[in-house]
C-alpha cells in the first residue's frame, strides 16, 4: 500500500530527488533522478488547505465558513501556502480589510467611510 511521503523530513532543507518511478499496472519502472513539484512537497496541512480552496473555487469567504475560522486566520492559511510554493502574497490592501469588517458587520458604514477617508 503506498504511503505519503515522509516530508517534511527532520533536518533537511532542500527538497528530495526521486530516482525511481513504478507504473504498477504496466510494471515497467523508471530511474533516473526527478525533481518533485512544488505541490509534491507540501505538508499535509497545506495540502489539504489547497483542496479545500481548490473545491470552493478560490473563495476565501467559504473557506472560513467550512472551516469556522476568522477570516484573518484563512488568509493567514492561505499566505502560509504561497510561501509554501514559492510565492511572496502581496501586501494587505488596508481599504480592502475595511470594506471585509464592514461586510462581516464588524464595522458601522459610518466608521467604514470614516476610515476609508484616512
Amino acid at each position: 500500500m503506498p504511503r505519503p511521503l515522509p516530508l517534511p523530513f527532520p533536518d533537511e532543507t532542500e527538497a528530495p530527488l526521486v530516482t525511481e518511478l513504478r507504473f504498477p499496472t504496466s510494471g515497467v519502472t523508471v530511474s533516473g533522478v526527478f525533481e518533485l513539484n512544488e505541490f509534491a512537497v507540501l505538508t499535509s496541512d497545506n495540502l489539504d488547505f489547497l483542496r479545500l480552496y481548490i473545491r470552493v473555487r478560490g473563495n476565501l469567504k467559504e473557506v472560513e465558513r467550512v472551516l469556522g475560522v476568522s477570516y484573518p486566520t484563512v488568509r493567514a492559511r492561505f499566505d502560509t501556502l504561497l510561501r509554501a510554493i514559492g510565492y511572496e502574497p502581496e501586501a494587505a490592501d488596508p481599504q480592502g480589510a475595511v470594506l471585509d469588517q464592514l461586510e462581516r458587520g464588524e464595522l458601522t458604514p459610518d466608521e467604514a467611510a470614516r476610515k476609508l477617508r484616512r
